[in-house]
């Protein structure tokens, strides 16, 4: 696995750059503002193909470049349904855009437990609402990797005031994370990698974010 992180744009949102070692065949997972230019030369560098563009959900720090990637690219982006109409309508969840953000239509929607293949990765869509109503986790079984978006940081979770957030949907959600092995390696949407193990709070974090 060739894993490259991206931290971009005002809330230095990660985008993640993934490849089959193999074949070459790479994801993107999220587009943040002044991300795009950065992932195009470095699939180029390392003559890698990008397939497809996948989301960990709809705000606008994480979708602000998918437009002009897919474009670049003439891939497909992949969204759970949830969070499909803010991916179109940039600010239908009802948060402030400081900055135009292009819409986009997906070309198809995530749902819980499909796998997606590129080149010998294998990648489980973990369905995590919670942060949004859409939120998705990427979960790579054989490498132990788990692309957590907002759902979980390092020592804490995503925003849950927001207008679109659904703090008792976001406790069942990390359970599911709570039952991976402890050694997965978990990189969120924001900040520095962690592990399942590290963050074995998640099982009864309803009692901290009380």
């Amino acid at each position: 696995m060739i894993l490259e992180t991206f931290p971009s744009g005002p809330a230095d949102t990660n985008a993640y750059l993934i490849a089959c070692s193999e074949t070459k065949q790479a994801v993107v997972i999220d587009v943040p503002f002044e991300s795009a230019d950065l992932i195009l030369e470095r699939a180029k560098e390392l003559g890698l193909s990008i397939q497809i563009i996948l989301l960990t959900h709809s705000h606008w720090d994480h979708t602000a470049e998918v437009a002009l990637l897919k474009q670049s690219l003439n891939v497909s982006v992949y969204v759970h349904k949830e969070d499909a109409e803010n991916l179109e309508t940039p600010g239908a969840d009802k948060l402030p855009l400081f900055f135009p953000v292009t819409g986009v239509k997906a070309d198809g929607f995530l749902t819980e437990g499909q796998e997606i293949n590129v080149g010998n990765l294998k990648i489980q869509v973990i369905y995590t609402p919670g942060h949004t109503p859409g939120g998705v986790c990427f979960y790579f079984p054989k490498e132990k990797v788990l692309i957590s978006g907002d759902t979980l940081f390092k020592g804490t979770i995503g925003n849950l005031s927001f207008p679109t957030a659904r703090a008792d949907l976001m406790w069942v959600s990390l359970k599911k994370l709570a039952a991976l092995p402890q050694d997965v390696k978990v990189y969120p949407g924001h900040g520095g990698p962690t592990t399942i193990g590290a963050e074995k709070w998640i099982a009864h974090a309803q009692e901290r974010f009380k």
